[in-house]
């Protein structure tokens, strides 16, 4: 699976995503913050899914009707715990076309 690493969601997170075979980007190595729209933006063109713990993401897709290929949004707790959790989300759901989403 494809993910963007939102920088609070954080570098361990990323590599241990990638080290579990993932192609996974972390969004503080990409450069400054481009803001919150600009890399759901990122995560779209590039066919992502958009990993977090910042709220504003859900208010840009369910309040604003942004697109996006999917975002995993964590709650704020240590580095070790997100990875426990992101372990079920691959397993979980596949990524897969659904109404308002991009695909090939």
């Amino acid at each position: 699976m494809k993910f963007l690493i939102d920088r609070c969601a954080g570098r361990r997170l990323a590599d241990w995503l990638s080290s579990d075979g993932h192609d996974s980007v972390y969004s503080a190595a990409l450069g400054p913050d481009p803001g919150d729209l600009a890399l759901l933006q990122r995560a779209v063109s590039e066919k992502r899914i958009l990993v977090t713990i910042d709220t504003d993401f859900g208010r840009l897709v369910y309040r604003g009707g942004e697109v996006h290929c999917g975002i995993v949004r964590l709650p704020d707790v240590r580095a070790n715990r997100r990875i426990e959790l992101m372990r079920t989300v691959p397993h979980y759901r596949r990524m897969s076309p659904r109404p308002g989403m991009p695909h090939d």
